[in-house]
């Protein structure tokens, strides 16, 4: 393997690499570093998360940027703000004997004013979110006329999270000449498009198989009822006393809620969420990297830009909706040579979604069953006495102490002191898992209540729409779609469903009426077809890939035959019949895409017992 200064870059920035550790370059920084600086061609990246994919592309931009320029000569673009910042700061590092690099970084949520002064003062290279890169292009802030490099990084998220117009915008503002690089861990239809529509004869590199796991990774299954979800999240991190993990949820919501049972529960945790403020987010991601919080519980979009190195767990609290984000979550552990393990807990209805994601990572997942109260007591008082056997003592330290020590515990033989110590740990913890029941028995019971489709969330309302994969709906325009309709400042959207000819999403339940009366008198439209919405009543136990529709006082927009193409004052019996039609849809096309238009994260669970 070749050296940063084999790969062509110049002294300061090599000088920089040193000072921060890196030694050897990443297969993907190998390939793309030299390409970038070599040619003017667009170039696709793939690489799974953790590879370096950051100084992949911007260490050949500072190797050939224009310092005496102060024009923006490179803009990056990532999905989230956490992400951004991390970009941000790392440019900073490589550029660290540059005195005459400026970089900026851009993002919603903070002050435009001095982002709009900072830019003013002049930068070469801008990091932003979609966004907000928009709208200070549209106050023109930004000009980007002068750009040579533009690169999208997670190019896969932005487009699931509904960035698409914002990433035209850009690009419209961005010379023909520019070189576009863009980087992705996962490879789906959507980032094809973006390749095909926006770069030109692009060169193609990969790091190992597109979308594949990492090696370094361990997959494992735990099959679990919504009942025994979160006790087998506990089990699982009582039975690695030395847990340092990111829990992963699908919305907010389940995410605090997670958080909170856990510090509950007297675990290091704490939450990461899109209701915090920037301040806020630092405080809780420095405490995670100083390992003051040993588990931060996320979701997806929160979790990117999260860049720690020695994270021994990855756990799918849920699985994600769409299988090809399983392997940004997992990506996050197993990094920089170290081991990790994946672990999801699935129902039994899931494992055909396993199945899919097996073939995605080309991995196979370990069946594991959960630890009993047993098996984790043992653990845990096995782990504490190699601790005090592998403590080094400083005689000179204590030595003074130990004549009054030695007579506190003359009374005691050899048996009763450890006795005694293991008793201090572990009464409370013993106390616990002293009658623990198996949770690997799932009952019939609960697989009867769970049957029928994907798990509901019972703070959301779930709603019927009238358009499809026919009518080119997905994910991204329909969370567009929602968000168009301006139903509230922050609206959590949940599962997406999206079929054939009708799909299904769901939202916090406390912005029914909000969402029903915004497409109502919105009377939207979609590709010239009116839009037609209508709650939906879940099937027992909560959750069915379809609901049964409630009567037709809560839909609207059905105009001229509109909605499923006939007329309100149809029979109640051809309701009936319409419902079994898509019944009979859902049960052959098992995919549903979910989305959270404001993302709410929390906090680690590794676990720190104490005292009661």
């Amino acid at each position: 393997m070749s050296t940063f200064l084999d790969l062509g870059l110049q002294e300061p920035i090599n000088r920089a690499l040193t000072d921060l550790g890196y030694e050897k370059p990443t297969v993907i920084q190998e390939k793309a570093i030299p390409q970038i600086i070599s040619s003017t061609a667009d170039l696709k990246a793939f690489a799974q998360t953790g590879t370096g994919k950051t100084a992949a592309f911007s260490l050949p931009i500072l190797e050939q940027i224009d310092q005496t320029n102060t024009n923006v000569q490179a803009i990056i673009l990532s999905p989230t703000r956490e992400l951004a910042v991390q970009i941000g700061k790392n440019i900073e590092q490589f550029s660290k004997y540059m005195p005459n690099l400026k970089t900026t970084t851009v993002y919603g949520g903070s002050n435009i004013d001095e982002q709009i002064r900072k830019l003013k003062r002049g930068v070469q290279i801008v990091v932003g979110t979609p966004g907000r890169t928009v709208d200070l292009i549209n106050r023109r802030a930004l000009r980007l006329g002068n750009v040579q490099w533009l690169v999208l990084d997670e190019a896969d998220e932005m487009l699931n999270m509904g960035f698409k117009d914002d990433l035209d915008k850009v690009l419209s503002a961005t010379p023909e000449t520019k070189q576009t690089l863009l980087f992705s861990a996962t490879f789906p239809r959507e980032v094809e498009a973006i390749a095909r529509n926006y770069m030109d004869s692009p060169v193609e590199i990969t790091s190992g198989e597109k979308n594949s796991g990492s090696d370094n990774v361990t997959h494992q299954q735990y099959i679990v009822t919504e009942r025994t979800r979160y006790p087998a999240l506990r089990r699982i991190a009582d039975a690695n006393p030395e847990i340092y993990a990111i829990v992963f949820c699908r919305t907010r919501r389940e995410t605090q809620q997670v958080a909170d049972n856990l510090i509950r529960d007297g675990y290091s945790a704490d939450s990461l969420h899109g209701d915090l403020s920037q301040g806020q987010r630092d405080s809780v991601m420095e405490k995670f990297r100083k390992k003051t919080i040993q588990i931060l519980v996320a979701t997806d979009v929160a979790a990117r830009g999260i860049d720690v190195n020695d994270l021994t767990h990855v756990i799918n609290h849920k699985l994600p909706d769409q299988v090809e984000n399983y392997n940004h979550r997992s990506g996050r552990t197993g990094r920089a040579g170290s081991k990790g393990i994946s672990i999801a807990l699935i129902s039994k209805k899931e494992q055909g979604r396993i199945r899919s994601i097996e073939r995605i990572i080309k991995k196979k997942f370990i069946q594991s069953t959960v630890p009993t109260g047993k098996e984790i007591c043992e653990k845990q008082i096995f782990t504490i006495i190699d601790k005090v056997h592998n403590t080094e003592v400083n005689t000179s330290e204590i030595e003074s102490f130990l004549p009054a020590v030695y007579e506190k515990l003359a009374d005691l033989t050899r048996e009763e002191l450890i006795q005694k110590f293991v008793s201090k740990e572990f009464n409370t913890f013993l106390s616990y898992y002293q009658n623990a029941q198996d949770l690997n028995d799932v009952s019939s019971r609960d697989n009867e209540r769970s049957r029928g489709g994907r798990d509901r969330d019972e703070n959301m309302t779930r709603f019927f729409i009238n358009l499809g994969r026919k009518d080119s709906l997905n994910p991204a325009k329909l969370i567009g779609l929602i968000n168009d309709q301006k139903i509230a400042d922050k609206v959590e959207i949940g599962a997406i469903d999206i079929l054939d000819t009708f799909s299904f999403f769901e939202i916090d339940k406390n912005f029914k009426e909000a969402t029903l009366d915004a497409f109502k008198n919105n009377e939207p439209e979609f590709d010239g077809r009116f839009v037609n919405i209508e709650i939906t009543k879940s099937d027992r136990g909560g959750g069915g890939r379809g609901g049964r529709r409630q009567g037709g006082k809560k839909s609207f927009g059905n105009k001229n035959g509109g909605g499923y193409g006939r007329r309100r004052s149809e029979s109640s019996s051809g309701d009936s019949r319409r419902s079994s039609n898509r019944s009979s849809e859902r049960s052959s096309e098992r995919s549903s895409e979910r989305r959270s238009s404001s993302d709410r994260n929390s906090g680690g669970f590794g676990r720190r017992r104490r005292e009661r």
